[in-house]
């Protein structure tokens, strides 16, 4: 059994020891974990907090907080550049479907100039879709085309990428490797779409696929769905994954929502996906006999015992 995520080395972009790094962050574990990271590389860190998303323990680990609304772009610029930012990183989940379809996007967020530039092509001539991978490199390409280079989060946090193996003491049975097999293939072709990162399978039936409302309501709505009688979570990266960006994550809430649900195993795609507080994870997938595998396209194509202890 392999209980804990294996770490790797930084990058060596990442590794400049002293530089101040900017760091975007939004909900959730990860971005803590990220600028907690920075700081042990003895990097400052400039944390542009999205308010109403990042937590409020940022003030007390980064060098310098500030806190924007979400479709501040050029005050998140200026931020960065006062305080010498070369690189920066974007760590945290954004709850897209309230951002977007909660009333008008442009009255509730007041874009500022540099946001109605760069997005002026997805939300107001429409010449471009407003998909994640989209609008995420829209963003990445526009603080690099003003000097700024963003790096993936998990170059500064190498360790918090899942290694291959199992992640519980449970295993799957037979008809639950039946249907990541099934399932695998399916989800790399949500993800190539862009549509999301995760399905859900049971008896090789695809019960729920994430959308915009992100995995957790997926998960919420396969438990519905099945009545509580189990199925599977496959969650993968992209096909083209790019790691700067939307890599996949699952963390405590993620199992405890499972568990809730009905679900009975998490199969990731190992190196490509993050697991915020693995030790909590491990417990609470143990204590719910909930078994947790990370696997690659290799090992379903030529492992067949890959599942096994």
């Amino acid at each position: 059994m392999n209980s804990a995520i294996l770490s790797s080395p930084p990058t060596a972009s990442a590794s400049q020891s002293g530089s101040t790094v900017g760091l975007i962050a939004g909900w959730g574990r990860f971005p803590i974990l990220v600028a907690e990271s920075l700081k042990r590389q003895n990097h400052r860190v400039a944390c542009a907090a999205i308010r109403g998303h990042a937590c409020e323990s940022l003030n007390d680990i980064c060098d310098e907080v500030r806190w924007f609304g979400v479709a501040k772009m050029g005050g998140q610029l200026r931020f960065f550049r006062r305080h010498g930012v070369q690189r920066m990183t974007m760590a945290g989940k954004l709850f897209k479907a309230d951002l977007m379809f909660q009333g008008s996007v442009w009255l509730r967020h007041l874009p500022d100039l540099f946001c109605i530039r760069t997005m002026a092509p997805h939300f107001i001539t429409r010449r471009k879709d407003t998909r994640d991978d989209t609008l995420l490199t829209a963003v990445t390409d526009a603080y690099l085309a003003r000097g700024i280079e963003v790096c993936p989060a998990t170059d500064f946090a190498p360790e918090l990428l899942v290694k291959q193996g199992h992640h519980s003491t449970q295993r799957l049975n037979n008809k639950q490797q039946a249907d990541v097999r099934f399932g695998w293939t399916i989800a790399k072709q949500m993800g190539g779409l862009d549509i999301g990162q995760s399905i859900t399978v049971k008896d090789q039936t695809v019960v729920a696929v994430e959308a915009v409302e992100g995995t957790d309501a997926c998960i919420e709505r396969s438990g519905k769905l099945c009545g509580k009688r189990g199925f599977t979570l496959i969650k993968v990266a992209k096909p083209q994954q790019d790691m700067r960006f939307d890599v996949p994550t699952i963390g405590p809430q993620t199992i405890e929502l499972l568990a809730a649900a009905g679900g009975e195993c998490i199969v990731i795609e190992a190196d490509k996906t993050i697991v915020v507080d693995q030790d909590e994870v491990t417990r609470i997938a143990n204590a719910h006999r909930i078994a947790i595998v990370a696997v690659n396209d290799a090992d379903l194509a030529e492992n067949e015992n890959i599942f096994a202890a």
